[in-house]
């Protein structure tokens, strides 16, 4: 098996912590690795390591380091999964509100100011957008106020801070895989605005997304069919005159 190791970062104690092929491990080994990972939660990594994803956007390692030290010390030592990712959640939002910007940008969150959007905003991409808006985002303003575990993608039936009839796509993630990522997003969002829940469309969404990391053929078709779907349904919205759920 090809290895996907990219650099070792460097070391704490016995911890070597590399940055890897994100891609590589999405596409082979676990399509649920993000940002980062370890031992505990992927059995997949060595015990003496902590990996984390080649980043492609605004830097978030120093974060990523302090969450997944916190939950491979505490899952190590018998905490479970849900307890070590809360714990390491909070100390990643404690050290993200030390920056100098974040106090700007939790005003802006405050005045509920589309300012805040707009700084978000970085990139539509008008090839995948019609009544759906697809946008490239800066992710680590998107973790730094409003989800901390915000990774990849997301859309407006999932998250309350994203605009009707919008996807974001993180800037975290390279142009080689944005297409996987807005092919699970587009089938997801249509799901729920069918009706299914949240569990259900993410299941059946992953599924999708990795038969085409695994070879499938007629990935263009598919993402566009499922664009095609998701603008039948704000079209319709829009012409009943509203844009709400």
């Amino acid at each position: 098996m090809k290895k996907p190791y990219e650099k070792l970062l460097g070391k704490i104690g016995d911890l070597k912590i590399w940055i890897v092929d994100g891609k590589y491990i999405r596409d082979k080994l676990n399509e649920e690795f993000t940002n980062c990972g370890e031992h505990y939660s992927f059995r997949f990594i060595p015990k003496n390591e902590l990996w984390l994803d080649h980043e492609f956007g605004t830097k978030d390692e120093k974060y990523y380091i302090d969450y997944i030290l916190t939950e491979y010390e505490l899952m190590k030592n018998g905490v479970p999964y849900h307890e070590a990712l809360k714990q390491g959640d909070l100390l990643q939002e404690r050290e993200r509100a030390k920056e100098k910007e974040f106090k700007n940008l939790e005003k802006l969150k405050e005045k509920r100011d589309y300012e805040l959007i707009d700084k978000i905003h970085k990139k539509l991409l008008k090839e995948y957008s019609n009544h759906l808006k697809v946008w490239i985002v800066n992710g680590k303003i998107v973790r730094d106020v409003f989800f901390v575990d915000y990774v990849e993608g997301g859309h407006d039936k999932v998250y309350s801070f994203i605009p009707y009839g919008e996807i974001w796509i993180d800037d975290d993630i390279s142009q080689k895989e944005r297409k996987y990522i807005l092919l699970h997003e587009a089938h997801e969002r249509y799901l729920m605005s069918k009706g299914e829940n949240y569990r259900t469309a993410h299941f059946n969404s992953s599924k999708l997304e990795h038969s085409y990391r695994l070879g499938r053929k007629g990935l263009d078709k598919e993402l566009k069919k499922e664009l095609e779907k998701n603008d039948e349904l704000i079209k319709e919205k829009e012409e009943k005159g509203y844009m709400n759920y």
